[in-house]
């Protein structure tokens, strides 16, 4: 089980650093959805785990990217640090999953949801929690309106992990 998780963890690193490399810093800034919140960072996780629960949805999986950047920082030349903490919650709704796979099956890959949660290194006690916005994405019509949806539901999440 573990080693399918590392795997997964690897698999959604890749391609997360293969489209911020494709994209450049300011479409990136345009796609992510941030919020802040003083306090400890585990406090705001646990408000991010909670905020999924109270919209009838289960974390799947919950990845350690602060720890895997610090693991290997050392094996790719760099000791800087980045984050004090940060981690990413996987989650999908069956309705929006569905009504996004009907509209377009390539609307596949943008399941799971994912929603993440750090606090840079150069700003203890800021926490951030955000999201890729997939109502930025290309498509049908019914795509367009299901990713808007989608797009709501994850923005209300943020919100509420960060109130």
């Amino acid at each position: 089980m573990k080693a399918l998780q590392a795997i997964k963890s690897k698999a959604l690193c890749a391609v997360a650093l293969a489209v911020a490399a494709s994209l450049g810093t300011a479409a990136i800034a345009d796609e992510m959805k941030l919020y802040e919140k003083k306090g400890a960072y585990a406090d705001v996780k646990s408000d991010l785990a909670t905020a999924i629960v109270n919209k009838g949805l289960v974390n799947d999986y919950t990845g350690n990217i602060g720890a895997m950047l610090t693991r290997t920082g050392a094996d790719v030349g760099s000791t800087r640090p980045i984050y004090t903490s940060a981690e990413y919650m996987t989650f999908c709704s069956a309705k929006y999953s569905r009504l996004m796979m009907e509209a377009d099956a390539t609307n596949m890959g943008f399941c799971p949801f994912v929603m993440f949660v750090y606090e840079p290194a150069d700003k203890p006690g800021t926490v951030v929690v955000g999201y890729r916005a997939p109502a930025s994405a290309k498509g049908n019509d019914a795509t367009k309106k299901v990713l808007g949806e989608i797009d709501a539901l994850m923005d209300s999440i943020a919100k509420e992990a960060t109130k």
